[in-house]
């Protein structure tokens, strides 16, 4: 284990979704090739996406569902940002996703400053997304916010600090979020490599040794349970 990830696991009492929703009312979701439900959906629909999301949050009696860190999913294929006949495909997640209602109110994980952001418009990107960068222990690294909405990142400004739990932005729809059921991406980055205001959140699998060293599992440092 990394000193990154040996120090995300210290970290206690962390929430990137409103506080009023405790983790007891979150539930795990399959979005895996492995999911047949899905692959009787038409992912390409927004809607029919957010329908199956919220029956499976209602069945469940649960506000937020949660997952997608290492899992291999059908969801991009709809994109040439992920699916071109030039590269290999890239469809192995290294965030985690927390799908909730859009307008939800997000909050900085931990105490940090803003790296930057951008509206990433491609169809599949991620929309509107900030970037955090924090210095904790003598350690730099980065948090990923994507899929937010444009209010979020409207008047923001570089270099802006938020204390960790402090509300950073509100969740996007559909129409700015690249196209997706209203959810948060979120991302650890060790590594920025001169991003700026993105970082992929897909990878190929020849190149997973690399991401998944540069981008810990974000629940060392959410503990959902």
């Amino acid at each position: 284990m990394s000193d990154l990830e040996l120090l995300l696991k210290t970290i206690k009492d962390v929430k990137v979704i409103d506080q009023s929703i405790g983790y007891s009312e979150y539930i795990p979701l399959d979005l895996s090739v492995s999911n047949i439900e899905l692959s009787k959906l038409d992912l390409d629909n927004a809607d029919v996406f957010e329908n199956y999301i919220e029956n499976q949050l209602a069945q469940n009696k649960a506000k937020v569902g949660y997952g997608g860190y290492n899992e291999e999913r059908n969801l991009y294929k709809r994109s040439t940002v992920f699916n071109d006949s030039k590269t290999e495909e890239r469809n192995i997640h290294i965030g985690l996703d927390l799908w909730i209602k859009a307008g939800t109110k997000l909050l900085a994980a931990v105490d940090g400053k803003v790296h930057s952001f951008k509206n990433n418009t491609d169809l599949g990107d991620y929309g509107p997304t900030i970037i955090l960068e924090h210095t904790i222990e003598n350690q730099i690294f980065y948090t990923l916010y994507g899929h937010l909405s444009l209010e979020s990142i409207d008047k923001l400004e570089i270099g802006t600090f938020f204390s960790k739990g402090q509300q950073l932005a509100t969740l996007g729809d559909a129409s700015v979020n690249g196209n997706y059921a209203p959810h948060l991406h979120f991302q650890i980055i060790k590594d920025i490599e001169g991003n700026f205001g993105d970082y992929p959140g897909v990878c190929s699998k020849s190149k997973k040794a690399f991401y998944f060293e540069n981008c810990p599992n974000p629940n060392l440092l959410l503990k959902i349970k």
